[in-house]
This record gives structure tokens, C-alpha cells and sequence, in this order.
């Protein structure tokens, strides 16, 4: 009688989507069931590769070097001094210099069957291809918002996530955090009555003046980070090479817009129960800079209408005159941002105000353990790829108002441009080769 073949943690993980019984066993052993709480056998961790390590990877691979049921095994970046600070953070944390690195995203997700979840922190332009291969490879992903470049790509994502049935996390971390959940259950519950205005804050753009080429620097595989954008000669972008201030340059992001709306458009969103839908209409304007490298725009506002009644309107603080999303409804308002909640009635600020009769919104309380426990359960994280794509397609959509000048009919369920076919050709973005969606 042959042995029954052993099932570990990885294969489980990995075949779930297909055997469907992500529920009938734990993906890891608690560890107090193995008599020393908190500690997590090296074979049972989630073992991690972490691709874009520059500002914001760095900062999320260091999360999750913070958590011990992951273990990160490999880094990749285009940029060598990216490279080697991450390399040296994780084996410094591991204590030995095991940890790959890799200049080519596909090499690290076609390193094998080690790997269980991979980290993407890239350049806008950057987003939907290595989450397509890392899904069909079978990797869960905690990936950066916004979640794409263009809503063909977020469609794209969704598609892949989907079918390959992975996990996804987005970045909009604001849902985990206390006050901004209490403002949204808030609306959810009617405190403020029928809600017929929301005004989404985010920050204004900038501008730069005519930057030079220059050499490329050493250790930067600068053709490679360009990808899918259209070819340019290097220059330095702004601050930190150019790694940081790509975000101003429309071939790369939509500027504080994109950059942003993933984070209070979702949570204005979220507050209204509209995460699996869209406007109908969408109409604004922007000031885009007439010369320098950064082209993105810098006061602009646009506004949205869904069906029920509800405007929202958007735009940079310099034409809303806050940061954050606000709720006006027919008793009052509440308003949210990073600083913190206010509403037109104080009394509704204190935690008790949401009792347990009342809707309650999904409670997470850590991001990035949040992405790791439902990595385990096969449960849909705090913010599921749909919200994520749901969230950017109005930053995108008042991007293509803005730039056609034009009133955008848009249909929420086929996610079309009705009747606009040059509108409708912005929906997506031309790939340099030899890049492909």
C-alpha cells in the first residue's frame, strides 16, 4: 500500500482556488498548538518575494519583515542601490545573506513553487502586468494603489485575480483605520440623514520647469523602468532620481489625482456603499501646465453623478478647500481625512454612537496582517481588487472629462463610454514594445 501523499502548507494554499476547501483546514499551524506562543515554524510561514523596493516597497517590505508568519526570500528592482539596501534590511533581519535579488520581475516569479505572495510596488505604468503573470503563477498579491494606469488595465487585474483565484490587497490602507471605518458607518447608519452631496478633497498638483537630459546613472536599468511608457532619454524627474516624482508626469501616473484616489475616493466610496459601482456622468476641468517636464494638473475639479440622487465632487484642494471625503446629508455632515473625524454634531464622534444593532463595516485594524490572514482563510480582504478598481475608475473617468473637455456618459456595469468613441479610446494605453497587456 502506497503512502498518502503528504499535503504542506504551500500546496494547500496555492490549490485552494481550484479545490475549494479553503475552509476545511488551517493553512498554518497556530502556535499554540505547538507550545510556544507567537512563534511560527519557518515551514509554515508565507514566504514572500517583494518587487519595487525603492519609498514606498521599502516601507512595505518592512511591514512585513514586522510580522512573523512571513518570510521574505527575494527583492527585485530595476535600481542596483534599491537592490542592495533591501537585500542587506532582510538578511540583517533574518541574521544570514540568504535573500535573492533580481532585476527582472519575471525571474522572481518564475523562480519556482517557493513562493506564496509577492509585494508590487511600482510606477503607475508598471502595475498591470506583473500582477497578471504573478496571478497566473498562482502568487497572492498586496499590490499598490492606484490599482492601474487606465481602467482597461484595472480590468485586466480583476480579470486575472479572478480567474486564477488569488488574494489581493490594495495599499488603500485608510480602510484599517478606526476613525475613518467610524465615519463611514456613520453615513452607512443615516446619522446624517439621506446623503445628496459628497466632496472628495486631494491634494493640489505642482509644477517644474525644462529638465536636461542626462547620463543614465550607474546601476539603473533605466529602459527597463520605462516598461510599457513611451521611450524618453533620462532626466532627472525631481527628487530621489527618478523615483519619486514620476508621479507628475502623465506618461507615468495622472498625477495627485491618480495618486490619490485611492485613497479618499474610496473611502467616499466606501461611506456610501458604492464599491461595486460607478458614476454615470462625469464633467470637469483642470489647469495642466503649459511647459516643464511635469505634465499632470495641478487645480482641477470635476463632478460625478449616481443613480439615487448623489453627486460627488472632486478636486484638488485648492478648489474644494480640504483634504479628505465629506458627507452631506439632510441632518448634517461628517468629514474624514488623515488628521482626523468632525461632524456638524459632536455627539457622533464617540465610538458608542455605532452600536451592535447598527450596520458595521469590515473591521481590520492592520493592513498588512489583514492581507496575511486572509491569505490563510481565503477570505476577500478590506480592499478587494474590485474596490480598488472601482475606486480608480472615477479618478480615471474625471482624467478623460478633463482632457476632452467633454461630458462623459459612462456605463458602471459594461464599463463603457457611451457614444464618445474618442473619449472612449483613453480608456486604455498604448504599450511600447516589446510589452503586451
Amino acid at each position: 500500500m502506497k503512502d498518502r501523499p503528504q499535503i504542506n502548507r504551500r500546496t494547500f494554499i496555492k490549490g485552494t482556488a481550484v479545490a475549494g476547501v479553503a475552509a476545511a483546514l488551517p493553512a498554518i499551524i497556530p502556535a499554540s498548538a505547538l507550545g510556544h506562543e507567537g512563534y511560527v515554524a519557518p515551514g509554515d510561514r508565507l514566504v514572500m518575494g517583494c518587487i519595487g523596493v525603492g519609498s514606498q516597497g521599502l516601507s512595505n517590505m518592512n511591514s512585513f519583515l514586522g510580522k512573523d508568519e512571513v518570510q521574505i526570500v527575494a527583492v527585485c528592482d530595476v535600481d542596483r542601490n534599491h537592490l542592495e539596501r533591501a537585500k542587506n534590511r532582510v538578511d540583517s533581519t533574518y541574521g544570514n545573506s540568504d535573500c535573492a535579488t533580481y532585476g527582472d520581475f519575471r525571474e522572481l516569479i518564475a523562480r519556482g513553487g517557493d513562493l506564496d505572495v509577492v509585494s508590487l510596488a511600482l510606477p503607475d505604468q508598471w502595475h498591470a502586468i506583473p500582477t497578471i503573470m504573478a496571478a497566473r503563477a498562482g502568487l497572492d498579491i498586496y499590490g499598490e494603489k492606484p490599482l492601474s494606469r487606465s481602467i482597461r488595465e484595472s480590468r485586466a487585474i480583476c480579470d486575472a485575480v479572478h480567474r486564477y483565484g488569488r488574494v489581493w490587497q490594495t495599499g488603500s490602507w485608510q480602510r484599517s483605520q478606526w476613525h475613518f471605518r467610524h465615519a463611514c458607518e456613520l453615513v452607512r447608519n443615516a446619522r446624517i440623514g439621506k446623503v445628496h452631496l459628497v466632496e472628495v478633497g486631494l491634494p493640489t498638483g505642482n509644477r517644474t520647469g525644462i529638465i536636461q537630459p542626462e547620463p543614465v546613472p550607474d546601476g539603473l536599468d533605466w529602459d527597463f523602468w520605462l516598461g510599457p511608457a513611451p521611450w524618453r532619454e533620462y532626466c532627472e524627474f525631481g527628487s530621489d532620481r527618478c523615483h519619486w516624482d514620476w508621479r507628475w508626469i502623465m506618461d507615468y501616473s495622472g498625477g495627485q489625482l491618480t495618486d490619490w484616489a485611492g485613497h479618499h475616493i474610496d473611502i467616499a466610496h466606501w461611506g456610501m456603499g458604492l464599491d461595486r459601482t460607478g458614476p454615470y456622468e462625469i464633467e470637469g476641468k483642470a489647469d495642466y501646465p503649459a511647459e516643464g517636464l511635469w505634465d499632470a494638473p495641478t487645480d482641477y475639479r470635476f463632478t460625478c453623478k449616481y443613480e439615487g440622487g448623489v453627486t460627488f465632487v472632486v478636486g484638488s484642494t485648492s478648489r474644494i478647500g480640504f483634504m479628505g471625503a465629506k458627507w452631506h446629508g439632510e441632518d448634517g455632515w461628517v468629514h474624514v481625512n488623515r488628521g482626523g473625524i468632525d461632524a456638524s454634531d459632536k455627539n457622533l464622534l464617540r465610538p458608542e454612537e455605532i452600536g451592535a444593532g447598527d450596520i458595521r463595516l469590515y473591521e481590520s485594524n492592520d493592513h498588512f496582517q489583514n492581507f496575511i490572514d486572509c491569505v490563510k482563510s481565503r477570505k476577500p480582504t478590506v480592499t478587494p481588487v474590485e474596490t480598488a478598481c472601482r475606486s480608480i475608475s472615477v479618478g480615471h473617468l474625471g482624467e478623460i472629462a478633463m482632457l476632452t473637455g467633454r461630458r462623459i456618459k459612462w456605463d458602471p456595469v459594461s464599463e463603457e463610454i457611451i457614444d464618445d468613441p474618442g473619449a472612449s479610446a483613453l480608456l486604455g494605453r498604448s504599450y511600447r514594445k516589446p510589452w503586451v497587456l
